[in-house]
């Protein structure tokens, strides 16, 4: 194995500038210590079955990068920046309130953000062709000195099932994973990116995010369900109404890979046992159910859900919003602080990369969800 500190040290110039996880493999990549850009392309090709698994790599010199507290940190504090392609779209959408990009529509209403996610044919699932879009939207919603909260919820699907509905969202494509079309690094660049962004705002290059970040509560529309990854998405929101009928899963031990940072958020909300049964059981928490109200704030019925919104919008901006991101920092402090955050992914990067490559992931994808016929 080589040296990920060193060569951290080396392409960061001893952490005197950012690079995202992205970028830190791609220059790696090229320097020969991972695998190289042709390699990887080649492995793309195939199916998740039939991979080779190279980039195992990258989740074991992530972690080493990870386990550090110096360059952990570093490359923590990196994925917290703005991304340079929603500096760029900011005055597009400054100028006209509302931009649409994939996987996601970012529109002003009032004192709100809303961030609607949308994969309609795939219930708004999470793939390689929304993770951008998403992060892009959320570090929008945050620059916008125009707005004082945020609105997240889930578009109106195509999906056979559940056409015409709005859907919070499926977790991630499964479809896409068992085909091979979402790269292990998706799993990072996500909950270390925009995910963490929720929890935690946008960082500022010369200061520490623990003590400065550009911040707005988050307010989080539950509607359907919210299976998998959108499950984890609430575990970072500020205030959760969800409807009457809506459900929360966290079936990634099914699917035979790690549900982000549930192992280490879920507890807070409902206990060990119950975020055991979650994860590892596959128990569904239905909101309306004591355990649901645990974790959603309101429930109400399904046909409320948009002047409930208008109703915590207002309440929540009524009287100002200044002590929002010092109260949210004050939480962060005892119940998650970076550090702690960063070796929790220390230990995900590597566990994430050893299921994504598992025969188990290809049987469990074959078996509970019927991948070989899937499109």
């Amino acid at each position: 194995m080589v040296n990920a500190l060193a060569i951290y040290d080396r392409l960061t110039e001893r952490r005197k500038r950012f690079l995202r996880v992205e970028q830190l493999c791609a220059s790696a990549s090229e320097m020969g210590w991972l695998p190289s850009k042709h390699e990887l392309e080649q492995e793309a090709k195939h199916s998740q079955r039939d991979k080779q698994g190279l980039e195992k790599r990258h989740g074991e010199f992530l972690a080493e990068v990870l386990g550090d507290p110096d360059t952990g940190m570093h490359l923590c504090h990196a994925m917290l920046l703005p991304l340079d392609t929603s500096k760029g779209r900011y005055e597009e959408y400054d100028a006209s309130g509302e931009i649409a990009l994939p996987g996601a529509h970012l529109k002003r209403e009032g004192k709100a953000a809303v961030l609607t996610m949308g994969n309609p044919r795939y219930l708004n699932a999470e793939d390689e062709s929304t993770i951008e879009g998403l992060e892009t939207a959320v570090d929008l919603a945050l620059m916008d000195p125009k707005t004082e909260v945020c609105v997240l919820r889930g578009d109106v699907v195509t999906h056979t099932k559940h056409a015409g509905r709005r859907i919070f969202g499926a977790g991630i494509n499964l479809t896409h994973l068992y085909q091979g079309r979402i790269r292990y690094l998706w799993f990072l660049i996500r909950d270390l990116g925009f995910v963490n962004k929720f929890y935690r705002g946008l960082a500022l290059e010369d200061r520490s995010p623990e003590s400065h970040s550009v911040e707005k509560l988050w307010i989080a529309a539950v509607e359907g369900f919210a299976i998998g990854g959108h499950c984890q998405i609430l575990l970072t929101m500020d205030y959760i109404i969800a409807a009457q009928d809506a459900y929360l899963t966290l079936p990634a031990r099914k699917e035979g890979i790690i549900p982000g940072a549930s192992n280490l958020r879920l507890p807070r909300f409902v206990g060990d046992r119950i975020a055991r049964q979650a994860i590892m059981a596959e128990r569904r928490i239905d909101c309306s159910s004591p355990e649901g109200r645990m974790i959603c704030d309101e429930v109400v019925e399904a046909e409320k859900m948009d002047p409930a919104i208008d109703r915590i919008v207002e309440r929540l901006t009524g009287s100002g919003v200044v002590s929002a991101a010092g109260n949210r920092r004050a939480f962060r402090a005892g119940e998650e602080p970076l550090d702690l955050f960063r070796r929790y992914m220390a230990v995900y990067a590597r566990e994430q990369a050893y299921c994504h490559f598992s025969p188990a992931l290809i049987a469990n994808l074959e078996r509970n969800w019927d991948a070989k016929n899937r499109r």
